[in-house]
């Protein structure tokens, strides 16, 4: 018997084990990664408490990182070479449809999240394993950061894809609700974007960070009206963007109220429960606003993620809340589903 890999298998509701499988085989086209860091994200946290539905057994884990210790023989050896440092990503569209094909592979149709992976003993993404072998065009090189800042590159890239959405412009007014891990990387690219940015949240420990990040001004919407602090703090003009990173659909409906007339509305989050919001058409209309969805992201968010990360643009370790070895993998969930933590770390 040689070495085994390890994966971290959800079996039912708040069920996980540990299971051991074979070390994959490298085929041809394929590289073999160990991985070194897997993140938790809301995603995997809704399966674990079931509130997102998918067939038992399944294995987790979509924000992953490791080093390339094998390659097929038909990989490039002029991109890659063992020992490189990667993050794994862009992996669940199809690569062929419409969406792919037109540079818009982040709202595939096809998009598969119970796959089963080449290697792997069960159906799902896989990163929550010792092993992946990936597609070269699924990788992308990182460097100059820890794997569990790495680790952080996929929630970037999606959070990158829905500030170049926005098409924020130089001076414009951003509002930022909700100031999870999500909300806060709003923060720090719109700042950077040459946005003045107001975030909105009631847990002040986080707008506190979010001040400390770049962000201009705060509001507690439950001691402040939203509305009128940005009237206030824009002199009447609104905010040109506003993204919504919370899955409350009464608060997509409160971040209207907060768009000026050309501005751009986005909804960043998934909702649950998904329940209608109203919208006055014809302020639609005659504001000229833009209401605007995003999810998920592509390679080329992908590559910029990665970049902003290894040449420091964008610091990610305020979101590394905690770090568990595998084999506390119980713990590390039981935390991240509590809610009060901005990223836990499973590390192989």
């Amino acid at each position: 018997m040689g070495e085994m890999a390890k994966t971290l298998v959800f079996t039912g509701e708040r069920k996980l084990e540990i299971r051991e499988y074979p070390v994959p085989e490298v085929s041809d086209d394929k590289i073999l990664v160990k991985i070194d860091a897997s993140a938790i994200c809301t995603w995997e946290q809704r399966v674990y408490t079931g509130v997102k539905k998918v067939d038992f057994p399944f294995i987790g884990g979509h924000e992953m990182t490791g080093k390339i210790i094998e390659m097929g023989k038909n990989v490039d050896r002029r991109q890659w070479k063992v020992g490189d440092r990667v993050v794994v990503g862009a992996m669940l569209p199809c690569k062929n449809c419409y969406r792919c094909k037109s540079g818009n592979e982040q709202n595939c149709e096809n998009f598969n999240h119970s796959k089963k992976q080449e290697g792997l003993p069960e159906k799902g993404m896989g990163g929550l394993s010792s092993h992946f072998l990936a597609n070269p065009s699924d990788l992308f090189h990182i460097s100059n950061v820890t794997p569990e800042e790495a680790a952080i590159t996929e929630p970037l890239s999606c959070v990158l894809h829905s500030v170049e959405t926005a098409e924020i412009e130089f001076g414009d007014t951003v509002v930022v609700i909700g100031c999870g891990i999500m909300g806060l990387l709003h923060v720090i690219l719109a700042t950077k974007k040459g946005a003045c940015v107001i975030v909105s949240d009631t847990n002040e420990e986080r707008t506190a960070l979010a001040l400390k990040l770049g962000a201009s001004h705060a509001i507690n919407p439950a001691k402040e009206n939203l509305e009128e602090r940005v009237l206030e703090i824009t002199e009447g003009l609104k905010a040109q963007v506003v993204f919504d990173t919370t899955p409350i659909s009464a608060v997509a409906e409160e971040a209207i109220k907060v768009v000026s007339n050309n501005g751009r509305l986005v909804l960043y989050s998934s909702f649950y429960p998904d329940t209608p919001i109203s919208i006055s058409p014809d302020w639609l209309h005659k504001s000229g606003a833009k209401l605007l969805g995003t999810a998920n992201s592509n390679s080329v968010d992908f590559v910029k993620a990665t970049r902003l990360l290894s040449q420091k643009v964008v610091d990610v370790k305020p979101f590394i809340s905690e770090v568990y070895e595998l084999e506390d993998y119980q713990k590390a969930f039981e935390s991240a589903v509590k809610g009060d933590k901005f990223r836990v770390i499973i590390k192989f």
